[in-house]
């Protein structure tokens, strides 16, 4: 692996952790904070592949999109739209007042980053 692709791999596991600790946390959970951190994980592995293949990374966060550039080396990334769709509302929503997430929100962001997280891992090798 590339040093920069594992920089982002780096990143990226970063937010996963930070995910899962909050989403096991028993004494009041963020999981505005999971989904969050959920979403930067799978929009770093995606980025991380892009970086592998010496391609532009752009300065977006929207994850369809990212993936499509994805789909350019690979397509089998489109297997992963569904879940990134799931993850796609929480680059922002549960920032601001008046959304917040619910545990299922964590619970399907989390498992959704978890998906994207395996399948890159393998591609990346």
């Amino acid at each position: 692996m590339k040093p920069a692709t594992a920089e982002w791999v780096k990143k990226a596991e970063g937010d996963f952790l930070t995910a899962g600790r909050e989403m096991r946390t028993r004494k009041s959970p963020n999981y505005d904070a999971v989904c969050f951190h959920s979403q930067q994980c799978a929009e770093k592995y995606l980025k991380a592949v892009l970086q592998d293949s010496n391609k532009h990374i752009p300065k977006i966060h929207n994850l369809v999109e990212l993936m499509l550039l994805c789909e350019e080396i690979d397509s089998s990334f489109e297997m992963l739209r569904a879940d990134l769709v799931t993850m796609e509302r929480y680059a922002v929503r549960g920032r601001y007042p008046g959304e917040s997430a619910e545990k299922e929100d964590a619970r399907s962001a989390y498992a959704a980053a978890g998906t994207v997280r395996k399948f890159v891992r393998q591609k990346l090798g």
